[in-house]
């Protein structure tokens, strides 16, 4: 029996799965995951994009942080892929509880997810730091600059958790509780290095622990079954 072959076995058999994502889920979509850094970063950033992406970089320099925000995290003609409709489907089939992802698209949700968790927020919500305005992805994309709100002049600042920022204590305690009580849990697209995310798949407490991703983990060992590859062709096979 294959890998692919014993994870649909899996999945045909449960009714309370547990979705973990991470960038590899949304590269296939066309969103660059900037950890993989290419060589257009140094030509067009003095900063690595950890840098950028920080609190610190975000106060003290909002103009290139902005610069690259819209030229590099808001991938706003991204269609969700295959891996993001599977789960949709199992979602309205009654199997999947939830979909827990650190990736900040919004493509989950556009294939139809309900129950979404995000732990590292989304570009697709923005609010003015003064006044607490409402912004879309869209007026981000074409501020002129550090955006501003068009009520207050406050600066607009994406729903996104930047390094340093800590997680959202309820989305966390949420994701806590569908992984401790899952009886499958999936693991998608994600080399596991990032923490405190990476922690979470600590409480899972079942012995159906499946890793998919192109490349090996840190927690191979610890699966119970791993899938390598492409996470939309494999979950196109399901």
């Amino acid at each position: 029996m294959t890998a692919v072959e014993k994870l649909k076995e899996i999945i045909d058999n449960s009714n309370n799965i547990v979705f973990f994502g991470g960038a590899g889920v949304s590269t296939e979509s066309g969103i660059p995951d900037f950890r993989s850094v290419d060589g257009l970063y140094n030509q067009k950033y003095d900063y690595p994009p950890e840098t950028i992406l920080s609190h610190t970089f975000y106060r003290r320099n909002p103009s290139e942080f902005f610069r690259f925000y819209q030229d590099k995290m808001l991938c706003l003609t991204a269609k969700p892929n295959a891996a993001h409709k599977k789960l949709a489907q199992w979602e309205q089939e009654g199997k999947l509880k939830a979909v827990i992802t650190q990736n900040i698209d919004g493509l989950h949700q556009a294939a139809g997810s309900k129950r979404v968790l995000e732990l590292h927020g989304s570009v697709l919500r923005n609010y003015c730091e003064r006044c607490g305005k409402f912004f879309d992805a869209e007026y981000m994309l074409h501020a002129d600059g550090v955006p501003k709100c068009d009520d207050c002049g406050g600066t607009v600042k994406p729903d996104v958790v930047l390094y340093e920022e800590g997680l959202n204590n309820q989305t966390l305690s949420d994701s806590i509780s569908f992984i401790s009580n899952a009886d499958v849990l999936i693991i998608g697209g994600t080399s596991l290095v990032v923490y405190p995310a990476a922690g979470l798949i600590d409480y899972y407490k079942g012995n159906k622990l499946v890793l998919v991703n192109k490349t090996s983990t840190a927690r191979d060992s610890v699966a119970d079954l791993v899938v390598q590859g492409s996470i939309g062709e494999i979950f196109s096979q399901l």
